[in-house]
């Protein structure tokens, strides 16, 4: 059974020393991921926080950074964390990272994989 997925940000995590970090890892979440956040005080005094909690108990990598907790998810872009919350319930509540989508040039449908670290617009 696979157990982590491999995932690419659209824009990249920036550290401390101003690099950018793009490609990651995210496992499975157990059980003990989604309830332990809802012990946390600063989930409880924002609900929304909830993503940020369980997003850094489950990237396990981005880039270099192999340290991933919810101050390093606070620091990425909104449109990263956008794509980690989908990507969290792909391979969490779907099963897949497999993506139906539409050419916006000739409306032919077809399927990306959002694991596989190609960006949108590329072949």
């Amino acid at each position: 059974m696979r157990t982590e997925f491999a995932f690419e940000l659209p824009r990249g995590y920036v550290d401390g020393a101003g690099q950018v970090h793009r490609t990651g890892v995210m496992r499975l979440a157990t059980a003990r991921d989604e309830l332990v956040p809802l012990r946390d005080d600063r989930v409880r005094e924002n609900p929304a926080y909830l993503s940020v909690v369980l997003l850094g108990r489950v990237v396990e990598r981005i880039g270099s950074v192999t340290d991933v907790h919810a101050g390093v998810i606070e620091d990425l872009f909104a449109s990263d964390l956008a794509f980690l919350q989908d990507f969290y319930r792909r391979i969490n509540a779907e099963g897949h990272t497999r993506a139906q989508v539409t050419c916006p040039a000739c409306a032919t449908p077809f399927a990306v994989d959002l694991a596989g670290g190609g960006r949108l617009g590329e072949s």
